[in-house]
């Protein structure tokens, strides 16, 4: 049949049973594949991460400060990545940076949730939180 209209046999579904094929023109087959999968793609919403770097002994001010600028990306729907960078000697106070963390987690538990609980790695010790609601993209 496919010969007779100078098309191609397309199999469609090949885990169905029966099989599914289509008599089809191969290459516009072909092409409508790849536009649906660049619609899919354009579609996508890529995932931001946003740091907040902290050292150990950040001061409340600066805390809130950091805090503000967190409500902020949270709300428009970004992932925060709040990290406590231990330079030379401070590494000894490993217990102020999980601290500190939890605390900027804590202010932060009506917008976002908690992704990743911190975790040190390196000199540096990682929290993840990422937004409750359904982002609104200004």
């Amino acid at each position: 049949m496919a010969n007779e209209q100078n098309l191609d046999l397309v199999e469609i579904s090949p885990t169905a049973t029966p099989p599914v094929c289509r008599v089809i023109d191969y290459s516009k087959f072909k092409y409508e594949q790849k536009k649906k999968t660049r619609e899919l793609k354009a579609k996508q919403q890529k995932v931001v991460i946003k740091e907040i770097r902290f050292g150990p002994n950040t001061d409340d001010h600066d805390f809130e400060f950091k805090l503000k600028h967190a409500k902020g990306f949270l709300e428009s729907g970004y992932k925060i990545k709040s990290y406590v960078h231990f330079v030379g000697r401070s590494i000894v106070f490993k217990e102020r940076g999980e601290i500190l963390l939890l605390k900027f987690a804590q202010a932060l538990e009506d917008l976002a949730k908690v992704e990743q609980l911190p975790k040190l790695e390196g000199k540096r010790m990682f929290l993840i939180l990422a937004p409750k609601a359904a982002p609104v993209k200004k």
